[in-house]
């Protein structure tokens, strides 16, 4: 099984665990408010809905893609708002089926794009990391959505690429706050939700960050704060890099204050 094939796979297998999360949802359900402010569970399904359409936009109509992400340049925050508002205005039933048909047609695409670089809103992408990529935003906004209705959320091994990419955006998040990239690579040794230890980078390194791989990825896509996991930093470099950690595009996000 390739690379991209593992992604798409388990890309799959989370939506359909959000999926069955939502399809049940009454209609004042879908109206609830989650952790992310002004933002229903409405808000969060028609967001991943407007996602998957620009990817599949990056994979069918480039131009088209550049076009619309143009007027976002200056407030990318706000345009990624407006879509979602715009989107959950749509009857949940109807933003349902829209959400399923685009996840299907772009995983789809993207299992015939093996090879391609992408256009996105930040640089070309690989298929494979677009597959990645879909997958950390639909965990974190399941996250959302079970916070919004009170229900547990239970960590898989799906989580390995979501840690991956947290890692690989480690330079990504200090440039994005105007902080000198660290010249050495980062030790991390995460305990994955079966057990085992997944590793990242030199064992040698001097800068090393370790805990669990839920508190880990919960903490790079700002759904908790870092005062409330137990992970642990050696070297300045390293503790810094858990204060700025952010696995997704656009501008810094402001984070989660303890206990949202």
């Amino acid at each position: 099984m390739s690379s991209l094939e593992l992604v798409l796979g388990d890309l799959a297998a989370e939506g359909a665990e959000l999926d069955a999360r939502v399809a049940e949802c009454s209609a004042r359900d879908w109206d609830c408010p989650t952790p992310a402010p002004g933002w229903t569970v409405r808000h969060q399904i028609a967001h991943l809905a407007w996602t998957d359409q620009m990817a599949l936009l990056s994979l069918t109509e480039p131009q088209r893609l550049a076009e619309l992400s143009r007027p976002g340049g200056a407030d990318p925050a706000g345009f990624v708002d407006r879509a979602a508002e715009q989107g959950a205005q749509r009857p949940p039933g109807e933003l349902l089926s829209a959400w399923r048909a685009g996840r299907l047609e772009l995983a789809q695409r993207l299992a015939a794009a093996d090879g391609r670089k992408l256009t996105w809103f930040g640089p070309p992408m690989s298929a494979t990391s677009m597959a990645t990529a879909r997958l950390m935003e639909t965990w974190a906004h399941g996250l959302d959505v079970a916070a919004g209705l009170g229900q547990p959320v239970a960590p898989t091994d799906r989580l390995w690429h979501v840690a991956r990419l947290a890692g690989r955006t480690r330079d990504f998040a200090f440039r994005l706050h105007g902080l000198p990239v660290p010249a050495e690579e980062f030790w991390i040794d995460l305990s994955a939700p079966d057990g085992r230890r997944w590793t990242f980078g030199p064992a040698d390194a001097a800068q090393r960050v370790t805990g669990s791989a839920w508190d880990f990825c919960r903490l790079a896509v700002q759904r908790c704060n870092r005062d409330e996991v137990g992970l642990r930093a050696e070297g300045a470099e390293a503790d810094r890099w858990l204060d700025i950690i952010q696995a997704f595009a656009g501008p810094p996000g402001p984070g989660r204050g303890t206990g949202r």
